[in-house]
């Protein structure tokens, strides 16, 4: 059955279900495993304006339900991404979305600017909010609802379409995605990673090379539908994107009821990269097999019982 298309803003998707930035690399590595242009978007591996280098090694760490990284945002930068990756996505037919991230609102800005040039090669732009600003008091933007309205409204100004991703760890959730959406965020992305931490027992010593990580997996899966919940009450009309701990139809259900139009599936691909492809295809047996004709019919169920 032929659904209608998902709206998220000024952009539209064919499909509910995209990758998750970090998890698929720049997206065409995936391409020998999956039809990339069969799933809703690609979200890449954050960009910046400039070459960072990331945190020394060990990066990841499993878990018993899913893992830790502390990877650091390793990457060559946005004019790497321009002249390499973005045409070897555009080859295999992938609705592309970067994700983009800074140390200050400069850098957003900055690197932002450089994806309008292309912006008709794009569909959006997914603001990585989870860092922390280093011109500053090192607060996480995500976590200071001015700081993050700040990048937004900046970005915003080149016209291309944004989602701002935010970050569970903090009791201000629905003050800062009420903030970033006042300042044009089209769409938000939630969530991010939860922090967390492993010891080795071996050595008494962190088993990441950075001490934290970010955990993701089926363990925050929980987490994600609260922060969803909680959002979409808050915030009726807001478009959301679900990330967090999705592995089968199910589990993407469950994040579109709690209140996501669209979901991203992440650390799954660690264990099988075509994991993307079979959960979709999973998620539309689903709505066969119950009449759905439109994905509203099934986000934000679980507000309306």
């Amino acid at each position: 059955m032929r659904r209608k298309p998902i709206s998220l803003g000024k952009i539209e998707l064919d499909q509910p279900l995209m990758t998750a930035s970090g998890t698929a690399g720049y997206g065409a590595e995936f391409a020998d495993y999956l039809p990339l242009r069969s799933l809703g978007a690609v979200v890449t591996k954050s960009v910046a304006h400039f070459e960072w280098p990331g945190n020394r090694a060990p990066r990841l760490q499993p878990t018993t339900a899913g893992m830790l990284n502390s990877v650091g945002l390793q990457g060559s930068g946005v004019d790497q991404f321009i002249d390499h990756d973005l045409p070897a996505l555009e080859r295999v037919g992938a609705k592309i979305v970067p994700s983009v991230w800074g140390h200050s609102v400069d850098d957003y800005r900055l690197v932002t600017a450089r994806l309008a040039e292309v912006a008709d090669r794009i569909a959006a732009i997914e603001v990585n909010l989870s860092c922390p600003n280093l011109g500053g008091d090192h607060t996480m933007f995500a976590h200071d609802a001015e700081l993050a309205a700040q990048i937004i409204e900046q970005c915003e100004k080149f016209g291309v379409p944004l989602w701002a991703k935010l970050s569970p760890n903090t009791d201000r959730l629905v003050e800062i995605a009420r903030r970033v959406t006042s300042a044009g965020s089209q769409a938000l992305t939630l969530i991010n990673t939860v922090f967390g931490m492993a010891i080795d027992t071996n050595t008494g010593r962190p088993s990441l090379g950075n001490g934290r990580g970010g955990l993701s997996g089926p363990a925050i899966r929980p987490i994600a539908v609260r922060c969803i919940y909680d959002v979409r009450a808050a915030l009726p009309e807001a478009k959301i994107i679900g990330v967090g701990g999705v592995v089968d139809a199910e589990s993407a259900v469950e994040l579109m009821m709690a209140g996501a139009d669209a979901v991203q599936v992440g650390t799954a691909t660690f264990a099988d990269p075509k994991a993307p492809a079979k959960i979709l295809a999973e998620l539309n047996r689903w709505a066969d097999a119950r009449g759905i004709s439109d994905w509203s019919q099934v986000t934000s169920a679980a507000h309306r019982v």
